[in-house]
């Protein structure tokens, strides 16, 4: 994986609303670099350069990121985005050494039309969208393909039958189902009680009880995946966002 060189500059302090505000009016990208036992960096970076070397690199580009006489070696490791807008609000970089290996999730790519889904009418389900690995930095591939043409109604595919290339280290389950065919499963609606007589119980029945269920969080907050390293504290002032890996 080629390193990708990217400008930045460093920050003093936390940044203040107005301050962090000013940057991304600007087009820039507050950030912070951390890890390796040093201590973290807040930066600024061009917004168009990082997502140029994203979409170049893929979401596990190592980066480069100069600053002034120093040049970080590093990862992108999260990446928060307004809720409104989309658009990137900060950016996490972790220290990463190219001679040692690294976790990371890496996205699969469907290759192929199966034949269950062309012409049995069968539909493609996905298990999983990415696969965690571990390898050295430069080994890690912006995806790993997936070939669903030879897939007829009801086959599946699994980890152990990807094909991954040399010098990666699968961290998920052999077993683990990754796509399949199924049929559509259609829920028939339950037939509609008989209606009893006005201000009547029908016999047998329970007396309706209001659901105490709560609704799930619609909000998408994130988990932070075990074993990774914590960013430090958020900056000051920070609107909330999205965060994504």
């Amino acid at each position: 994986m080629e390193e990708i060189k990217l400008k930045a500059e460093t920050r003093e302090g936390q940044g203040t609303k107005k301050e962090l505000s000013t940057l991304r009016a600007n087009a820039s990208v507050p950030g912070i670099i951390y890890g390796s036992g040093k201590p973290p960096v807040r930066v600024a970076l061009s917004e168009k350069e990082l997502m140029a070397a994203r979409k170049k690199g893929g979401v596990n580009a190592v980066l480069s990121l100069v600053t002034g006489k120093t040049t970080e070696t590093v990862i992108v490791k999260e990446l928060q985005r307004h809720p409104v807008t989309d658009r990137v609000v900060h950016a996490d970089f972790q220290r990463i050494s190219l001679t040692a290996k690294i976790e990371a999730k890496v996205p699969l790519r469907v290759l192929g039309e199966a034949p269950g889904v062309k012409s049995s009418g069968g539909i493609l389900q996905y298990a999983i969208r990415e696969l965690s690995v571990r390898a050295l930095p430069k080994d890690i591939p912006q995806a790993i393909d997936v070939d669903v043409s030879r897939l007829e109604l009801n086959q599946q595919i699994l980890v152990r039958e990807l094909s991954i290339p040399a010098g990666i280290e699968v961290l998920d389950a052999a077993e683990s189902r990754v796509v399949a065919v199924t049929t559509v499963k259609v829920i028939e609606e339950a037939a509609p009680a008989a209606v009893a007589a006005e201000g009547e119980v029908a016999a047998g029945a329970e007396p309706e009880m209001a659901s105490t269920k709560g609704k799930k969080d619609e909000e998408g907050k994130l988990v932070k995946e075990p074993g990774k390293t914590a960013a430090p504290a958020a900056e000051k002032g920070k609107e909330p966002a999205k965060k994504e890996k």
